[in-house]
């Protein structure tokens, strides 16, 4: 059934588009993801099966069917890599950055990344992580964190975050407000980190303010629950966002982490990976979410167009009965538009 109100307007419709950002499976662009585009698609984001072939090509060719797409990869160094992913990244990773102490290096070695995603038709890297890795037996963050010091993460993820941006290739900085003081991996379950509001501030905030002081473009919301901030994860929390912006000053856009990891669908009570990504979508966008990642369409039984989809209609249902805001959603799509524009002229595109 189509949603009836103001979700008819096809200038609704590219606005919806403009704050989704799929993955795909295959190493050419699908049909539904060509129209998709060519209604105003915000992004893609690579997985590693994607970019088996030559990713400048394939990039080439999405960027033919509308140039302002935004292309996403995730690019850390070390052992996270899409465009490695067979062979492992030859860029060191965050830890090893870290534990050699040179912030100037960590920017070089940045900038050399950033080359080779821009040379690969790459816009967005998400990364740097600045998470403060206070908790030994984390299992998802560990030697992907510049360390356990949160001055030191915070220097050497603005170091990371100006050497790529020096490429044209926009930063992320990953996973606000913070992913490092837990035991839980929230592709798995979602994590609860249980401090207070000084320690919030006086830690886990304090890269993210060094990563926006930094000029970072973007910055990625991650399925964190934290009681003393919020009952909801922080990608789903209207407080989070608000921190975000009014405290930190950030003026980019805020992107949440794939939606169809685990601790959505725990969050929400869901059945399905599907069900939970769709409920978080909706919620993620309502709570200040301006990108909104889908995840890995290589994981689970949907195919890449249902995903997608499933996802679109739930948000033109919030957005005909109210529930989502037609300024929120603006406010949204005009952030991505702006980030766009950032990395057609830096990128030369």
């Amino acid at each position: 059934m189509t949603p009836a109100g103001p979700a008819r307007d096809p200038a609704v419709l590219r606005m919806v588009h403009a704050v989704l950002m799929p993955g795909f499976t295959g190493t050419s662009v699908p049909g539904w993801l060509a129209r998709a585009i060519e209604e105003d698609l915000g992004a893609v984001l690579y997985f590693a099966p994607n970019l088996t072939g030559d990713a400048a090509e394939l990039s080439g060719a999405l960027h033919g069917t509308r140039p302002g797409l935004l292309v996403a990869s995730d690019e850390e160094g070390g052992s996270v890599t899409r465009l490695h992913a067979q062979r492992g990244s030859p860029h060191p990773g965050h830890g090893e950055l870290g534990a050699a102490g040179d912030p100037r290096r960590t920017r070089t070695v940045a900038a050399e990344l950033g080359r080779e995603l821009r040379a690969a038709g790459i816009d967005i890297g998400i990364a740097p992580v600045v998470d403060v890795n206070v908790d030994p037996a984390n299992p998802v963050i560990g030697e992907r964190s510049f360390g356990s010091d949160a001055g030191e993460v915070a220097r050497h993820g603005a170091a990371f975050v100006e050497g790529l941006q020096s490429a044209g290739v926009a930063a992320t900085a990953k996973h606000f407000p913070g992913h490092g003081d837990t035991t839980t991996d929230s592709h798995l379950a979602l994590p609860v980190i249980d401090i207070d509001q000084a320690v919030l501030r006086d830690r886990e905030l304090v890269p993210f303010a060094a990563a926006i002081g930094a000029g970072v473009r973007t910055v990625m919301a991650g399925h964190i629950r934290i009681p003393a901030l919020d009952s909801a994860p922080a990608s789903v929390s209207p407080r989070a966002y608000a921190l975000l912006r009014t405290e930190l000053g950030f003026t980019g856009a805020a992107l949440t982490d794939a939606l169809d990891m685990r601790a959505m669908a725990e969050y929400f009570g869901s059945r399905t990976a599907l069900e939970g990504l769709a409920l978080g979508a909706v919620a993620a966008l309502h709570a200040g979410a301006d990108l909104l990642c889908l995840g890995n369409p290589y994981q689970g039984d949907e195919s890449d167009e249902t995903i997608f989809l499933t996802v679109r209609d739930r948000i033109l249902a919030a957005l005909a009965d109210g529930s989502v805001p037609l300024a929120r959603l603006a406010e949204a799509a005009g952030r991505v538009a702006e980030l766009a524009a950032w990395c057609r002229h830096r990128g030369g595109r």
